[in-house]
């Protein structure tokens, strides 16, 4: 999958960053959402987007800046059934949305991950069936995924082991990797079993696969 699309190539986070992904040959890619202040699920992965603070923004305003700005409906609406969609959210308070904007999405098409474990507990409780993935980037922290409600664990690539793939799969989950932006890596992490690598780089990550 394209970290942000195919973002060494194109602006992060745009339906161009997405597109190119596929077009180098992968089966989805990830992506950042955030909340404006008049709760449209704006993708962005900093709080701000063309110097504007989008917690406190308006869709309208924004997209009156930044044209090319782009919402979770519209990722939904182009890319339902033709790509793997990983939604990230960054903040809190679109839980409701989300769930609703999600289930128009079959199974095991999606996963909604987020670092933060309270916005993954509170879908579950909303809708136990939506597909979820805990993202972790600490060493100390990583035990948590027996604890939080989810079907995908997505360690950073400096945390994976053998063992943890192993043991994530068996407790009947899967593992994706992020950011992995070399051949090498690449190459170990597939061979080793992981169930998805997330990659800057989608034309190399496109090349490496198409050969194995």
């Amino acid at each position: 999958m394209g970290h942000r699309g195919a973002r060494r190539a194109a602006p992060e986070n745009t339906l161009t960053a997405f597109d190119l992904a596929l077009t180098h040959g992968c089966d989805g890619f990830e992506f950042d959402v955030r909340s404006t202040v008049d709760q449209h699920a704006i993708l962005c992965h900093d709080p701000t987007l063309a110097g504007l603070p989008i917690a406190e923004t308006a869709y309208s305003a924004i997209l009156g800046k930044y044209p090319s700005a782009t919402c979770l409906e519209d990722v939904i609406a182009l890319y339902n059934g033709r790509a793997y969609l990983d939604i990230e959210l960054k903040v809190p308070g679109l839980e409701k949305k989300l769930v609703t904007l999600v289930g128009s999405l079959a199974a095991n098409t999606y996963v909604v991950s987020s670092f933060l474990p309270e916005v993954l507990q509170t879908i579950c409780a909303l809708q136990p069936t939506v597909l979820l993935g805990w993202i972790c980037d600490q060493e100390q922290t990583l035990a948590r995924w027996r604890e939080i409600p989810c079907t995908v664990v997505i360690p950073e690539c400096k945390l994976v082991t053998q063992t943890l793939i192993e043991e994530i799969h068996s407790a009947r989950k899967k593992i994706f990797v992020w950011t992995v932006n070399q051949e090498e890596e690449m190459l170990r992490l597939g061979k080793a079993g992981v169930d998805a690598i997330i990659s800057d780089d989608t034309g190399l990550l496109g090349r490496v696969f198409s050969l194995l």
